[in-house]
């Protein structure tokens, strides 16, 4: 499976570079991974030139089909002004609005002081959830403190643990079947004036004998008209 790594350290070397570097490490002894780096400060020009011009250079049009295409992603930025940098933000703005709908994420920061770690919290985790990703229960702040310290290497293990395992339930194979299934199942309820979705297990046992024609011709799901439904109900 492919994990991309977004970092949006400035500095080299860097400590945000240094994190995502180990949460991929730890990640790839959970379930088998091909690695990719995207370095935003590498694409910083080529996202400001998006922004006024519309069109991605070359390099940042990789990046993008990189995370669009991927598994599993580990982002991490540096905390500036209390948030996220505006780099980290510019990059995610330029990506598609689907592009991460139902992909595992895994979301961390670096900063100079431990007072800064709830940024996870109020800036980073809303950001990914308004993204539609599934955004792994663990998230990863390292103050500067933290580096040699008790604590990191295992809040490093876990979230990797969290991410591995969604990637092997989520990001490939019978996973990314199951998204589409899931996306195909919202599609249709969003048409419940016409029509509604129901669980064919469950309506087995409980719906009236005039539905069982089409019950029994579904795998999993069905979508069975409105009307039909209401005629069901009728004595």
């Amino acid at each position: 499976m492919k994990l991309v790594v977004v970092s949006a350290g400035l500095s080299v070397p860097s400590s945000t570079r240094l994190l995502a570097d180990r949460l991929a490490a730890a990640t790839g002894r959970y379930t088998s991974v091909d690695v990719q780096v995207v370095e935003l400060r590498d694409l910083a020009v080529e996202i400001a030139h998006n922004f006024t011009s519309g069109f991605p250079g070359r390099a940042l049009s990789a990046a993008l089909e990189a995370v669009t295409e991927a598994d599993g992603l580990i982002v991490v930025t540096p905390v500036f002004s209390a948030s996220y940098s505006g780099l980290f933000k510019s990059f995610f703005d330029v990506l598609d609005q689907d592009a991460l709908t139902g992909k595992p994420v895994l979301i961390a920061a670096t900063g100079g002081s431990a007072r800064h770690s709830l940024v996870l919290e109020h800036a980073l985790r809303p950001l990914f959830a308004y993204l539609r990703a599934v955004v792994v229960p663990t998230a990863v702040y390292a103050a500067s403190e933290d580096w040699g310290a008790e604590g990191l290497a295992e809040r490093i293990d876990r979230a990797a643990g969290e991410l591995g395992r969604l990637m092997e339930g989520l990001g490939s194979g019978a996973g990314a079947g199951r998204r589409a299934e899931v996306a195909d199942t919202a599609g249709a309820a969003d048409k419940a004036d016409a029509s509604v979705v129901v669980d064919t297990d469950t309506a087995a046992a409980i719906a009236p004998r005039s539905l069982d024609g089409a019950l029994a011709s579904a795998d999993r799901f069905t979508v069975i008209p409105f009307e039909q439904q209401l005629a069901a109900l009728r004595p």
